[in-house]
């Protein structure tokens, strides 16, 4: 299946290889404006590399980015940022030593907006906005760090692990702030290990594995997916309905 011409962000055909270990082969993921879409694979299958391949901060080998209308032959996620794209890395958005307020403040001039006032009341940050990053849980910071995202105001979203390591309170509260934005538009790709979680927020799923990526519809698709259900699903232990939790 092609990404098509609705597609907002793509990440092309990646290839990538590491002191002669080839990591990606041809990998391709893709996301449109409203929807979120899930690339799930076993841990250490690439998902990661083909993010920081595709956003110019990681090595690779051969791909392309189409984003904002134009194709990337080199892209940096400096210039894909000016262009409305929002990246959240699976940790170190937020300076440890500065305040949630204060990165509010600097990221002002960037945006030309007042804060998004719904977007901070619905991640219920309020009671830390004055406490530094290092004191606070990895749940809190998620929920910080996704505020920041709202108030950005970005046409694409790229979330790498946005549900790793936080309670199933604040999975709650990260995954309502995704469908949020998604809601406004915004076209969101997102990994992670946190399968029913994960299936219950994304409306499309790519399945990474061997190398490569397999394009396999809605969650309701995946779930029925024979290959993904026995080399995937059955591993990480949690099944359509199960409400099982992390995999690993």
């Amino acid at each position: 299946m092609s990404p098509g011409t609705d597609a907002v962000f793509t990440a092309d055909s990646f290839g990538v290889s590491v002191r002669g270990r080839q990591i990606l082969k041809s990998a391709t993921a893709w996301t449109r404006a409203g929807s979120v879409t899930a690339v799930l694979g076993r841990n250490g299958c690439g998902k990661t590399t083909l993010i920081r391949a595709a956003l110019g901060l990681g090595r690779r080998d051969f791909g392309i980015v189409h984003f904002a209308d134009r194709t990337w032959d080199r892209p940096r996620l400096s210039a894909l940022a000016r262009r409305g794209l929002f990246y959240l890395p699976d940790r170190g958005l937020l300076s440890w030593r500065r305040t949630v307020d204060w990165h509010f403040r600097a990221m002002g001039p960037i945006t030309n907006s007042q804060f998004d006032r719904a977007a901070i009341e619905g991640l219920e940050i309020e009671q830390f906005r004055s406490r530094k990053a290092k004191t606070m849980s990895g749940g809190e910071r998620r929920r910080a760090e996704l505020a920041l995202a709202l108030t950005r105001q970005p046409i694409c979203l790229i979330a790498d692990e946005p549900l790793a390591e936080v309670s199933p309170r604040d999975r709650v509260l990260v995954s309502n702030a995704i469908r949020r934005l998604a809601a406004k538009g915004c076209a969101i790709l997102v990994t992670g290990h946190e399968v029913d979680d994960l299936l219950n927020l994304a409306d499309l799923v790519v399945w990474m594995v061997g190398g490569t990526t397999h394009w396999l519809g809605t969650p309701e698709e995946a779930r029925t997916h024979v290959q993904f259900r026995m080399d995937y699903l059955s591993s990480t232990r949690t099944y359509p309905g199960s409400g099982g939790d992390t995999a690993y």
